[in-house]
């Protein structure tokens, strides 16, 4: 608690409406995303309670869209190389040449925080330097089914990268197993003379190897203890991740903990606050007999919107603390 305003340190003009206010009652999820006029459209539909009431209609269906026009969002090439490591969001929006009053990143917390696991993997000799092929194993996604276009963001930050992510868990529904996703551009705007409806602006075709995908994704229902079997036919993983993992509050992690143990896989996991993670270390030093590899730390990435109605007196967001083992 008494670091609670390092958490709500963003550099974006909403961030105080979006962080202290939230906590406070102030503001709300909803009142925030009205002032973006994001509130209940495309991709934004679940970040707020009015999505988690709404019947999912045509939930398999890809939104390509941010519902934002392109000057506020990431939806063509970088018009600069990529930094040898981003930091955090500032550093992020001022490559990406997006204005800090945005809103992108309420989104983009899903695959940054990916990326940054990943650099923190390599930086921790984890896993070896990335050279042109990646494999993720991405266990107990949610709303992240609902903004899928989001993760074409991973083409900027890793080129001339084939990227495979296995999205595996039981929110996934049983008519959407084994359905396959390919991300050939970013997720478009909404102005429609802008060069990211144009076929030239896709990246499906790299110049790593003719007609391969840069990103493609994949669907599996149930938990990972119960699927790595199917998963492990293709090619082991080079990471797992599983965001807002909630290790300590659901029994069903215990299987999957020692499947890692034993599969000595490489994995991270991120939480809404620090005790959840610390909760998740107990939980997990328990199983494998070891403290993690890479010791609980603020995530940079975590989403700059406060959880509302949370059930803990502590502020959290999405994506807030993350560790490796």
């Amino acid at each position: 608690m008494k670091h609670a305003h390092v958490l709500s340190d963003f550099p974006f003009s909403f961030s105080e409406e979006s962080t202290v206010q939230v906590c406070d009652k102030r503001e709300t999820r909803c009142s925030c995303l009205i002032k973006q006029g994001i509130h209940r459209v495309g991709m934004w539909l679940f970040e707020c309670s009015c999505g988690a009431s709404t019947a999912i209609l045509g939930c398999s269906r890809l939104v390509k869209g941010w519902d934002l026009s392109s000057t506020l969002c990431p939806c063509r090439e970088p018009s600069t190389p990529l930094p040898k490591l981003l930091h955090g969001w500032k550093e992020y929006y001022e490559w990406r040449c997006i204005p800090l009053y945005s809103p992108v990143a309420l989104l983009l917390h899903w695959p940054l925080t990916l990326y940054w696991a990943i650099k923190m993997a390599v930086q921790g000799n984890l896993i070896p330097e990335i050279s042109n092929e990646l494999r993720i194993h991405y266990l107990g996604p949610e709303k992240e089914l609902h903004q899928l276009a989001v993760f074409s963001e991973l083409h900027a930050v890793f080129p001339d990268v084939r990227i495979h992510i296995d999205f595996v868990g039981p929110a996934i529904p049983v008519e959407r197993n084994g359905e396959r996703i390919v991300l050939r551009d970013y997720a478009h705007c909404t102005e429609t003379n802008c060069k990211c409806k144009c076929s030239t602006e896709s990246f499906g075709l790299t110049s790593l190897q003719t007609g391969s995908s840069a990103i493609t994704l994949k669907l599996h229902t149930g938990y990972y203890h119960d699927c790595y079997k199917d998963l492990l036919k293709g090619f082991p993983p080079d990471l797992i991740i599983a965001p807002n993992a909630g290790v300590a509050a659901y029994r069903s992690w215990l299987q999957t903990i020692e499947l890692l143990k034993e599969r000595k896989v490489s994995a991270f996991f991120s939480d809404y606050c620090e005790e959840a993670c610390n909760l998740a270390t107990s939980c997990i030093s328990s199983v494998t007999g070891a403290s993690p590899t890479i010791p609980i730390q603020l995530n940079p990435f975590r989403q700059p919107l406060a959880v509302e109605n949370s059930a803990l007196f502590l502020p959290c967001y999405s994506n807030c603390f993350i560790f490796g083992i």
